[in-house]
């Protein structure tokens, strides 16, 4: 799956930095436990049925009650019943909506990790000092309403699509690349975990590992053959990432191959004009 980049040192740097920063980071058998199971199973996009090797749910479980009481996540997490998941039906954003957007913006941008983000991007001219105007291209760049498929209502924003998840024609998942997102769905058995997808290096993840690529259905629809995510990891770490990515480049795609913490990896960016498309983690190798 790599691109055959180098390594970017300098992100590698940064991100690292935003790692060790991230207090707010969930500790894995500590906070939550997750049980991998079995090898997920070939499949397509679009499949409807495919072999689930994995009976139970991916997150064994979560200390939820320490998860809502880090105001960053409890502010994430009021956002995510707020999009109707399928493309093509136009979104309708509430005052109350935007206060919350505006409240986890505000969260955010009071952390350290949201921080180095900024410093990093000031100096290369890519951000306004003033945090308030920062956190303005910050909602643009996520909150900002467009049409997925040109001709549609604008149905679907940056954050809808990384950490809420849409659907298309009631069938194919379309993102969700969020672990907060997928605990709470599966915890609903909106979500059937299927099973890991493998790596190159590596025979199966282990437990606490915090990058994962696995498989899935939402909703009844059909399968995603391939997701991936951090887990545990704060909202905002993810959030300062992919808008650091996003903002160094105006290519439609950046694929930009860093080492954050044990892992190298490939953080993919698909930009939609001036908002996020889509942004991801591909595992690359793993050096434990």
């Amino acid at each position: 799956m790599a691109s055959g980049k180098a390594l970017n040192h300098e992100l590698s740097k940064l991100f690292n930095e935003m790692w060790d920063a991230d207090v707010h980071r969930l500790r894995p058998g500590k906070d939550y436990t997750i049980e991998v199971q079995g090898k997920a199973g070939p499949a397509q996009q679009g499949d409807s049925a495919v072999q689930d090797n994995a009976v139970r749910h991916l997150f064994h479980s979560v200390n939820e009650e320490y998860l809502r009481s880090i105001k960053t996540f409890a502010t994430f997490i009021s956002l995510l019943d707020n999009y109707e998941t399928s493309t093509g039906v136009a979104e309708v954003v509430t005052p109350e909506e935007i206060v919350e957007n505006n409240c986890f913006l505000d969260a955010i941008l009071a952390t350290e990790v949201m921080r180095l983000a900024h410093e990093y991007l000031l100096k290369r001219n890519l951000a306004k000092p003033n945090l308030a105007d920062f956190k303005h291209q910050l909602y643009d760049i996520w909150f900002q309403l467009y049409a997925r498929k040109d001709g549609d209502r604008p149905d679907s924003c940056g954050f809808e699509h990384v950490f809420v998840g849409e659907t298309r024609h009631g069938k194919e998942i379309l993102g969700l690349h969020n672990w907060v997102q997928f605990y709470l769905q599966e915890k609903h058995n909106h979500i059937d975990y299927k099973g890991y997808v493998a790596r190159k290096n590596k025979t199966r993840p282990d437990k606490d590992d915090q990058v994962l690529t696995i498989q899935f259905s939402w909703k009844g629809s059909s399968i995603k053959p391939i997701g991936s995510t951090f887990i545990g990891v704060s909202p905002e770490f993810e959030f300062a990432l992919y808008t650091v990515i996003f903002l160094l480049s105006e290519e439609k795609v950046t694929r930009e191959t860093v080492k954050i913490d044990e892992y190298e990896l490939q953080i993919v960016v698909w930009r939609h004009g001036h908002h996020i498309g889509t942004a991801y983690p591909v595992v690359l190798s793993t050096t434990h």
